[in-house]
């Protein structure tokens, strides 16, 4: 009786916070679809493992800490898989909040298609294809795999998944707060709403002079306005962004949650905006930038 060998692969595809964007749809090619736009990649994200061994069928089970569905990972998953039957196993490990524009949906996507892709020797060039395609036309987000393909700030200023879009990285050295103050708020009602997105496209015609200008005082200026401007933030979320400004700090809506992220502007700013969420209590953590995009990781069994 011949024996089976089980294989392994695994990934890491940071989060990533979008502060100001604008649907691009036009493009035949998908891979050129998605928006310009700009953001902060973190350094917590996804782990996606992924474990293949041959049978006599082909079976795909995808699971997760979260314990809910991951539709656009599994999409991701099952264009990657190996074409010889077996059973394909993937687990995914979220560091964030799903739901809260953590960019979870991408990194998911992302992670789970370099995992599986390493498993049969698939370039992660096409990986970041599979993942942009599934994120994009399952509603996940617009542009989010083409930003966690480097680290730090990036300015999205040519829609798609590169080389059909461009993504410009400047290096960010200064942690960011990431809050919830409401519960998630699942992307594809908001992109599928002509409305949400027509005022999404009016308020961002400060994008060209980020990609002039891409430094954090340029991004984060912009994105503040585009939050004000676009109208998305619930009450409880407004109001917590007004007080973290009064504290000296950056602070826009993560684009779409019930969420925030904030950067102080001086250190005593930083010992304001902690005092003030000790004493409001709003859930919130500091997060480092990520300094490096999705990768594949050593392989492991799980």
């Amino acid at each position: 009786m011949e024996a089976t060998h089980e294989r392994y692969g695994r990934a890491f595809a940071p989060g990533h916070v979008t502060g100001i964007f604008a649907p691009a749809e036009g493009a035949r090619d998908p891979r050129a679809r998605g928006s310009r736009g700009a953001g902060i990649v973190l350094s917590l994200g996804v782990t996606a493992t992924a474990a293949f061994r041959p049978g006599r069928r082909r079976r795909l089970v995808v699971s997760s800490d979260a314990g809910t569905p991951l539709p656009i990972s599994e999409e991701a998953a099952r264009h990657l898989a190996p074409e010889e039957p077996g059973t394909l196993r993937v687990h995914l490990e979220h560091a964030l909040p799903i739901g809260q524009g953590f960019g979870m949906s991408a990194a998911g996507a992302t992670a789970t298609a370099l995992a599986v892709g390493a498993l049969s020797d698939v370039a992660p060039r096409r990986a970041f294809e599979v993942a942009h395609l599934a994120d994009l036309l399952g509603g996940g987000g617009l542009g989010g795999v083409a930003a966690i393909a480097g680290g730090g700030l990036e300015v999205r200023d040519r829609p798609g998944i590169p080389p059909f879009g461009h993504v410009l990285h400047r290096p960010v050295d200064r942690p960011l707060f990431l809050g919830v103050v409401g519960p998630a708020l699942p992307s594809p009602r908001i992109l599928g709403d002509p409305m949400a997105l027509a005022r999404v496209a009016a308020a961002s015609p400060e994008l060209d002079a980020l990609v002039r200008t891409p430094d954090l005082a340029t991004f984060f200026a912009a994105s503040e306005r585009f939050t004000d401007a676009v109208g998305l933030a619930p009450p409880t979320l407004r109001r917590t962004l007004a007080a973290l400004r009064w504290q000296g700090a950056w602070a826009a809506q993560a684009m779409f949650g019930r969420s925030f992220f904030a950067m102080p502007r001086t250190p005593g700013a930083r010992s304001a905006v902690l005092g003030w969420l000790e004493r409001s209590g709003v859930r919130a953590v500091e997060v480092a930038p990520g300094r490096r995009g999705a990768r594949r990781l050593p392989p492991q069994p799980f």
